[in-house]
Protein backbone atom coordinates (compact mmCIF):
# COMPACT_ATOMS: atom_id res chain seq x y z
CA UNK A 1 0.00 0.00 0.00
CA UNK A 2 1.20 3.51 -0.79
CA UNK A 3 1.96 6.04 1.93
CA UNK A 4 -0.42 8.81 2.89
CA UNK A 5 -0.32 11.85 0.60
CA UNK A 6 -1.44 14.59 3.01
CA UNK A 7 -0.10 16.20 6.15
CA UNK A 8 -2.37 16.21 9.21
CA UNK A 9 -2.55 17.81 12.64
CA UNK A 10 -5.10 16.93 15.27
CA UNK A 11 -6.47 18.04 18.62
CA UNK A 12 -7.45 15.22 20.95
CA UNK A 13 -9.61 15.78 24.04
CA UNK A 14 -10.14 13.11 26.68
CA UNK A 15 -11.23 13.13 30.29
CA UNK A 16 -11.10 11.11 33.49
CA UNK A 17 -13.37 10.93 36.52
CA UNK A 18 -12.12 9.77 39.93
CA UNK A 19 -8.99 8.17 38.54
CA UNK A 20 -5.31 8.53 37.75
CA UNK A 21 -4.64 9.00 34.03
CA UNK A 22 -0.85 8.76 34.25
CA UNK A 23 0.94 8.16 37.54
CA UNK A 24 4.44 9.49 38.18
CA UNK A 25 6.71 6.72 39.57
CA UNK A 26 9.09 9.36 40.96
CA UNK A 27 6.27 10.82 43.07
CA UNK A 28 4.69 7.72 44.57
CA UNK A 29 2.48 7.27 41.50
CA UNK A 30 0.70 10.58 42.03
CA UNK A 31 -1.02 11.98 38.92
CA UNK A 32 1.51 13.98 36.93
CA UNK A 33 1.35 17.75 37.43
CA UNK A 34 2.90 20.90 36.06
CA UNK A 35 4.19 22.33 39.37
CA UNK A 36 3.85 25.95 38.22
CA UNK A 37 0.20 25.77 37.15
CA UNK A 38 -1.10 22.58 38.83
CA UNK A 39 -2.46 21.47 35.47
CA UNK A 40 -2.44 17.73 34.96
CA UNK A 41 -0.05 16.09 32.50
CA UNK A 42 -0.24 12.86 30.51
CA UNK A 43 2.91 11.91 28.61
CA UNK A 44 3.04 11.15 24.90
CA UNK A 45 4.53 7.76 25.81
CA UNK A 46 1.42 6.92 27.85
CA UNK A 47 -0.90 7.76 24.94
CA UNK A 48 1.21 5.81 22.44
CA UNK A 49 1.13 2.82 24.78
CA UNK A 50 -2.67 2.80 24.67
CA UNK A 51 -2.61 3.01 20.86
CA UNK A 52 -0.23 0.06 20.74
CA UNK A 53 -2.43 -1.94 23.12
CA UNK A 54 -5.54 -1.29 21.03
CA UNK A 55 -3.82 -2.33 17.80
CA UNK A 56 -2.45 -5.49 19.40
CA UNK A 57 -6.01 -6.44 20.41
CA UNK A 58 -7.70 -5.41 17.17
CA UNK A 59 -5.08 -6.87 14.82
CA UNK A 60 -3.92 -9.87 16.82
CA UNK A 61 -2.14 -12.38 14.57
CA UNK A 62 -2.62 -10.10 11.53
CA UNK A 63 0.43 -9.90 9.29
CA UNK A 64 2.05 -6.47 9.24
CA UNK A 65 0.48 -5.32 12.51
CA UNK A 66 2.78 -6.79 15.13
CA UNK A 67 3.78 -4.48 17.99
CA UNK A 68 7.50 -3.87 18.43
CA UNK A 69 7.46 -2.14 21.84
CA UNK A 70 5.40 -4.36 24.12
CA UNK A 71 5.63 -5.71 27.64
CA UNK A 72 8.48 -8.19 28.14
CA UNK A 73 9.47 -7.99 24.48
CA UNK A 74 13.17 -8.72 23.92
CA UNK A 75 14.09 -6.02 21.44
CA UNK A 76 17.22 -7.72 20.12
CA UNK A 77 15.12 -10.75 19.21
CA UNK A 78 12.69 -8.46 17.40
CA UNK A 79 15.60 -7.02 15.38
CA UNK A 80 17.02 -10.44 14.63
CA UNK A 81 13.74 -11.45 12.99
CA UNK A 82 14.48 -8.97 10.21
CA UNK A 83 17.96 -10.37 9.54
CA UNK A 84 16.69 -13.93 9.54
CA UNK A 85 13.53 -13.14 7.60
CA UNK A 86 15.60 -11.65 4.79
CA UNK A 87 18.30 -14.31 5.00
CA UNK A 88 21.07 -11.75 5.52
CA UNK A 89 24.09 -13.05 7.48
CA UNK A 90 26.15 -10.69 9.69
CA UNK A 91 29.33 -9.26 8.15
CA UNK A 92 31.59 -9.65 11.17
CA UNK A 93 32.18 -11.85 14.18
CA UNK A 94 30.38 -9.23 16.29
CA UNK A 95 27.06 -10.75 15.34
CA UNK A 96 24.48 -8.28 14.13
CA UNK A 97 25.97 -5.28 15.96
CA UNK A 98 26.41 -3.36 12.73
CA UNK A 99 24.17 -3.12 9.71
CA UNK A 100 25.49 -4.75 6.54
CA UNK A 101 28.09 -2.67 4.69
CA UNK A 102 26.03 -3.00 1.55
CA UNK A 103 23.63 -0.06 1.79
CA UNK A 104 20.80 -1.81 -0.03
CA UNK A 105 20.82 -4.69 2.46
CA UNK A 106 20.92 -2.28 5.40
CA UNK A 107 17.86 -0.49 4.04
CA UNK A 108 16.09 -3.83 3.52
CA UNK A 109 16.47 -4.70 7.22
CA UNK A 110 14.98 -1.41 8.37
CA UNK A 111 12.22 -1.63 5.76
CA UNK A 112 11.35 -5.14 6.97
CA UNK A 113 10.84 -3.77 10.49
CA UNK A 114 8.55 -1.06 9.12
CA UNK A 115 6.49 -3.53 7.08
CA UNK A 116 5.97 -5.95 9.95
CA UNK A 117 5.61 -3.68 13.02
CA UNK A 118 2.78 -1.16 13.08
CA UNK A 119 4.32 1.00 15.79
CA UNK A 120 7.69 1.19 14.02
CA UNK A 121 6.21 2.59 10.81
CA UNK A 122 3.87 4.82 12.85
CA UNK A 123 5.94 6.22 15.72
CA UNK A 124 9.46 5.27 14.63
CA UNK A 125 12.12 3.51 16.70
CA UNK A 126 15.83 3.42 17.49
CA UNK A 127 16.69 -0.22 16.78
CA UNK A 128 20.42 -0.31 17.50
CA UNK A 129 20.47 -2.19 20.82
CA UNK A 130 23.00 -4.96 20.30
CA UNK A 131 21.34 -6.39 17.21
CA UNK A 132 21.23 -3.50 14.76
CA UNK A 133 18.14 -2.89 12.63
CA UNK A 134 18.68 0.82 11.99
CA UNK A 135 16.69 3.87 13.04
CA UNK A 136 13.30 5.08 11.88
CA UNK A 137 11.76 8.53 12.29
CA UNK A 138 8.05 7.99 12.62
CA UNK A 139 5.47 10.14 10.81
CA UNK A 140 3.09 10.26 13.80
CA UNK A 141 4.11 12.25 16.86
CA UNK A 142 2.13 13.42 19.88
CA UNK A 143 2.82 16.07 22.49
CA UNK A 144 2.11 15.84 26.21
CA UNK A 145 -1.57 16.20 27.08
CA UNK A 146 -2.37 19.01 29.53
CA UNK A 147 -5.54 19.49 31.53
CA UNK A 148 -7.66 22.50 30.64
CA UNK A 149 -7.95 23.54 34.30
CA UNK A 150 -5.77 22.90 37.33
CA UNK A 151 -6.42 19.56 39.01
CA UNK A 152 -6.19 18.60 42.69
CA UNK A 153 -4.85 15.08 43.36
CA UNK A 154 -6.52 13.29 46.25
CA UNK A 155 -4.92 10.60 48.39
CA UNK A 156 -7.54 8.02 49.36
CA UNK A 157 -6.87 5.49 52.13
CA UNK A 158 -7.80 1.88 51.37
CA UNK A 159 -7.61 -1.34 53.39
CA UNK A 160 -7.06 -4.98 52.51
CA UNK A 161 -8.89 -7.57 54.61
CA UNK A 162 -7.11 -10.61 53.14
CA UNK A 163 -3.71 -11.71 54.45
CA UNK A 164 -0.70 -13.22 52.80
CA UNK A 165 0.57 -15.60 55.50
CA UNK A 166 -0.90 -17.91 58.14
CA UNK A 167 0.86 -15.90 60.85
CA UNK A 168 -1.01 -12.77 59.81
CA UNK A 169 -4.29 -14.71 59.81
CA UNK A 170 -3.74 -15.71 63.44
CA UNK A 171 -3.36 -12.11 64.54
CA UNK A 172 -6.18 -10.51 66.51
CA UNK A 173 -9.08 -9.01 64.61
CA UNK A 174 -8.22 -5.58 63.28
CA UNK A 175 -4.48 -6.14 63.44
CA UNK A 176 -4.26 -7.91 60.12
CA UNK A 177 -5.63 -5.11 57.97
CA UNK A 178 -3.15 -3.73 55.48
CA UNK A 179 -3.45 -0.01 54.83
CA UNK A 180 -2.76 1.47 51.43
CA UNK A 181 -3.12 4.63 49.37
CA UNK A 182 -4.89 5.37 46.12
CA UNK A 183 -4.23 8.57 44.17
CA UNK A 184 -6.98 10.11 42.04
CA UNK A 185 -8.17 13.38 40.59
CA UNK A 186 -11.94 14.02 40.84
CA UNK A 187 -12.18 15.21 37.24
CA UNK A 188 -9.90 16.42 34.48
CA UNK A 189 -10.34 17.26 30.79
CA UNK A 190 -7.06 16.89 28.90
CA UNK A 191 -5.97 18.29 25.55
CA UNK A 192 -3.24 16.75 23.38
CA UNK A 193 -1.85 17.85 20.02
CA UNK A 194 -0.65 15.47 17.32
CA UNK A 195 1.27 15.71 14.06
CA UNK A 196 1.33 13.41 11.03
CA UNK A 197 3.96 13.95 8.31
CA UNK A 198 3.29 12.61 4.83
CA UNK A 199 6.95 13.02 3.86
CA UNK A 200 8.12 10.86 6.76
CA UNK A 201 5.33 8.38 5.98
CA UNK A 202 6.96 7.85 2.57
CA UNK A 203 10.03 6.49 4.36
CA UNK A 204 8.18 4.06 6.63
CA UNK A 205 5.21 3.05 4.43
CA UNK A 206 2.58 4.48 6.80
CA UNK A 207 -0.56 4.14 4.66
CA UNK A 208 -4.14 5.39 4.61
CA UNK A 209 -5.16 2.04 6.10
CA UNK A 210 -2.71 2.60 8.96
CA UNK A 211 -4.07 6.11 9.41
CA UNK A 212 -7.65 4.83 9.65
CA UNK A 213 -6.53 2.32 12.29
CA UNK A 214 -4.76 5.09 14.20
CA UNK A 215 -7.95 7.20 14.27
CA UNK A 216 -9.88 4.12 15.39
CA UNK A 217 -7.38 3.56 18.20
CA UNK A 218 -7.68 7.13 19.48
CA UNK A 219 -11.45 6.80 19.41
CA UNK A 220 -11.70 3.47 21.24
CA UNK A 221 -8.48 2.82 23.16
CA UNK A 222 -9.87 3.80 26.58
CA UNK A 223 -12.67 1.27 26.18
CA UNK A 224 -10.04 -1.49 26.42
CA UNK A 225 -7.87 0.13 29.11
CA UNK A 226 -10.16 -0.08 32.13
CA UNK A 227 -8.54 -0.59 35.51
CA UNK A 228 -9.07 0.38 39.13
CA UNK A 229 -7.14 3.59 38.45
CA UNK A 230 -8.73 4.33 35.08
CA UNK A 231 -12.32 3.16 35.37
CA UNK A 232 -13.81 6.24 33.75
CA UNK A 233 -11.66 7.61 30.95
CA UNK A 234 -13.25 8.67 27.68
CA UNK A 235 -12.24 10.12 24.33
CA UNK A 236 -14.36 13.25 23.90
CA UNK A 237 -13.26 15.04 20.71
CA UNK A 238 -10.88 14.30 17.84
CA UNK A 239 -10.54 17.32 15.57
CA UNK A 240 -8.42 16.67 12.48
CA UNK A 241 -6.86 19.26 10.16
CA UNK A 242 -5.98 17.96 6.70
CA UNK A 243 -3.59 19.73 4.33
CA UNK A 244 -3.93 19.55 0.55
CA UNK A 245 -0.19 19.05 0.11
CA UNK A 246 2.27 16.61 1.61
CA UNK A 247 4.44 19.45 2.93
CA UNK A 248 1.47 21.29 4.44
CA UNK A 249 -0.38 24.53 3.76
CA UNK A 250 -0.20 26.26 7.16
CA UNK A 251 1.82 26.15 10.40
CA UNK A 252 0.51 23.69 12.99
CA UNK A 253 0.20 26.28 15.76
CA UNK A 254 -2.11 28.43 13.62
CA UNK A 255 -4.47 25.47 13.27
CA UNK A 256 -4.33 24.50 16.94
CA UNK A 257 -5.33 28.08 17.82
CA UNK A 258 -8.58 27.51 15.90
CA UNK A 259 -9.77 25.11 18.63
CA UNK A 260 -10.96 26.79 21.81
CA UNK A 261 -11.98 24.99 25.00
CA UNK A 262 -13.68 27.03 27.70
CA UNK A 263 -16.02 26.66 30.65
CA UNK A 264 -19.74 26.87 29.96
CA UNK A 265 -20.97 30.42 30.63
CA UNK A 266 -17.53 31.25 31.98
CA UNK A 267 -18.22 29.37 35.21
CA UNK A 268 -14.64 28.92 36.36
CA UNK A 269 -15.32 29.79 40.00
CA UNK A 270 -16.41 26.21 40.76
CA UNK A 271 -14.44 23.06 39.90
CA UNK A 272 -15.44 21.22 36.73
CA UNK A 273 -16.85 17.78 37.42
CA UNK A 274 -17.99 16.55 33.99
CA UNK A 275 -17.49 17.14 30.27
CA UNK A 276 -20.75 19.12 30.12
CA UNK A 277 -19.02 21.84 32.15
CA UNK A 278 -16.97 22.70 29.04
CA UNK A 279 -17.71 23.92 25.54
CA UNK A 280 -15.50 23.32 22.50
CA UNK A 281 -15.54 25.59 19.47
CA UNK A 282 -13.70 25.27 16.14
CA UNK A 283 -13.07 28.38 14.03
CA UNK A 284 -13.98 27.37 10.48
CA UNK A 285 -12.05 30.32 8.98
CA UNK A 286 -9.08 28.17 7.96
CA UNK A 287 -6.00 28.94 5.86
CA UNK A 288 -6.27 28.12 2.18
CA UNK A 289 -5.56 24.46 1.43
CA UNK A 290 -6.60 23.19 4.90
CA UNK A 291 -9.84 21.45 5.83
CA UNK A 292 -11.14 20.29 9.21
CA UNK A 293 -13.22 17.29 10.25
CA UNK A 294 -14.40 15.95 13.60
CA UNK A 295 -14.03 12.19 14.04
CA UNK A 296 -15.55 12.28 17.53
Amino acid sequence: MSAIAHRYEFVYLFDITNGNPNGDPDAGNLPRLDPETNRGLVTDVCLKRKVRNFVSLDKENTSGYAIYMQEKAVLNLQHKKAWEGLGIPPDTKDEYKKLPKEEAKAREITAWMCRNFFDVRTFGAVMTTGVNAGQVRGPVQMAFATSIDPVVPLEISITRMAVTTEKEAEAQSGDNRTMGRKHIIPYGLYRAHGFISAKLAERTGFSDTDLALFWQALTNMFEHDRSAARGEMAARRLIVFKHESAMGNAPAHVLFDKVKVSRVNGEADTPARCYADYQVSVDQNLPQGVSVSELI
